[in-house]
């Protein structure tokens, strides 16, 4: 009987294991298929689109001024080029993206580095970008 009950509790404690790999497994396809979406989103120059990424908390605090919307209409998005993620903690990634621009008017090409940070909010089983939109009036 003993021996049963070691048996059991091994399995159950495999079950749970389990589950929290399943959790994290969950949690990590969620977040690569987020960035995955949010980089097509701004390849395409999609802005209004882009801010539905953006922490509503970040987005009230910082939202985007005319000035700033109005350069994205001002550029065309030739490059995307994204490092590897950085793990924070388990609810927190960091990841820097070389942005890739086109001037509409004067054709002149340069780039921007984006520093951002993705936090997951557990109670909406999404991940969010906290740092806002890329700035892209920055020559880097």
């Amino acid at each position: 009987m003993h021996r049963l009950s070691s048996v059991l509790l091994i399995a159950a404690l495999a079950l749970l294991g389990g589950c929290a790999t399943e959790k994290m497994r969950s949690k990590t396809t969620l977040l690569d298929e987020t960035l995955r979406s949010y980089a097509a989103t701004i390849r395409w120059g999609e802005v209004s689109q882009a801010l539905n990424f953006v922490e509503p908390k970040a987005l009230a605090e910082h939202p985007p001024t005319q000035l700033e919307l109005d350069r994205f209409r001002q550029v065309r998005v030739t490059g995307y080029n994204e490092q590897p993620v950085v793990p924070v903690s388990e609810d927190e990634m960091h990841q820097t993206v070389q942005i890739e621009l086109v001037n509409v008017n004067t054709q002149s090409v340069r780039s921007v580095i984006d520093r951002q940070v993705w936090k997951y909010d557990e109670a909406g089983k999404r991940w969010w970008l906290t740092t806002g939109l890329p700035d892209i009036s920055r020559h880097d």
